[in-house]
């Protein structure tokens, strides 16, 4: 087979929540536009094989910006295919109007099935949010809250080639509670929890829980540091030295499953919150806007997905909650996205908890 020395150092990432992409659309692409040399070598690399069209131009631009490596003339036809494929989708959920819009990013030359298996973990068991232990009072919620503007929330991070989606939920929510308790920041080891937190019902690449981490973190006697205990992104022998110890939880609480009222609660009066949550076909290629579906479940066996709650607010009339995401700073919102608030959309209030942190 012929091989095409498209992109001599970039391959694309298989994870199960990589992430990437500046959201850029097919109406974006403008085939007059000038561009870069590089760039325009790189088409013409792209354009002798599948011929000069609008959308082979798109396809062209939206590889090169993405790294995207294809090893063989098939492979690129294969994922051209793909491409159109998505672009109609993309297109054609534009056109209805909805409270959201899709735009190309770097999944865009995913199945969804192919995005369901490299970068979704398996439905996980929320049994312990059946019955929370969080406690609502009668203070009066702000009308809307951002915890990022209180400076936190650490940066967005990318999980990369492994289904720790759940890991980052965990540390997104220690890295808020321990900038609120501590007053200065810090960067917390992922993969101390890929590796370790095993005996805690959490299946390191394949999913887990934030709240099953949180457990597993308050037993173990604490969470090394990032710089200390650094991401591979694939599963390993636990290295945890309590030498290096970051942070440690003296408890957490839970959310009663499905009840919007105390997740907003926490979030608006305590802060950011885990939760988890169902992606659906459509949300890999969300853009912006409040994202809303009438296709994804509620129930604990359906989420596949854990996250952080920073936020929530109303657009053009729709209420929603604020998400970090850990798919990196390119995709969606600057790495954040925005859910439908009030009908518990997408499970997003089934598997939700947050720590306190010692």
């Amino acid at each position: 087979m012929a091989r095409l020395t498209l992109v001599s150092s970039i391959i694309l990432l298989l994870c199960c929540a990589a992430a990437a992409a500046a959201a850029t659309t097919f109406e974006d692409s403008n085939p007059i536009r000038m561009v870069p040399d590089g760039l325009r070598e790189f088409q013409s690399s792209v354009l002798s094989v599948l011929g000069e069209t609008r959308h082979a131009l798109s396809f062209a631009r939206f590889a090169y910006k993405h790294g995207k490596k294809y090893e063989t003339v098939e492979e690129m036809k294969l994922r051209f295919s793909i491409f159109k494929e998505n672009l109609d989708l993309i297109r054609s959920t534009n056109k209805k109007k909805l409270s959201y819009r899709l735009g190309v990013n770097e999944f865009a030359d995913l199945t969804w099935q192919e995005f369901q298996k490299h970068r979704l973990g398996a439905a996980q068991n929320c049994s312990a949010t059946l019955k929370g232990n969080h406690k609502l009072t009668d203070v009066v919620l702000p009308e809307t809250k951002d915890w990022r503007e209180e400076g936190i929330v650490s940066p967005v991070k990318n999980q990369g080639s492994c289904g720790s989606c759940w890991t980052f939920s965990t540390t997104g929510a220690l890295e808020a509670a321990y900038h609120q308790a501590f007053g200065k920041g810090i960067s917390l080891s992922e993969q101390q929890l890929v590796d370790c937190a095993g005996a805690f019902n959490n299946f390191g690449c394949n999913g887990g829980l934030p709240s099953q981490a949180f457990e597993y973190i308050k037993y173990n006697g604490g969470l090394d540091t990032e710089e200390a205990y650094p991401y591979t992104g694939k599963n390993g022998v636990c290295k945890f030295s309590s030498e290096n110890v970051g942070v440690k939880v003296f408890d957490s609480v839970n959310i009663t499953l499905g009840a919007e009222d105390e997740l907003k609660h926490a979030v608006g009066l305590v802060r950011p919150v885990s939760v988890a949550f169902e992606v659906v076909n459509t949300f890999r290629l969300y853009k912006d806007g409040v994202f809303t579906s009438d296709t994804c479940g509620s129930t604990p066996m359906d989420v596949n997905h854990a996250v952080l709650a920073v936020g929530y607010g109303v657009e053009n009339g729709v209420p929603y909650w604020l998400i970090k995401n850990s798919w990196g700073a390119d995709w969606g919102l600057n790495g954040y996205f925005k859910m439908e608030l009030g009908k518990n959309m997408c499970g997003v209030a089934t598997c939700a908890s947050y720590p306190v942190v010692a």
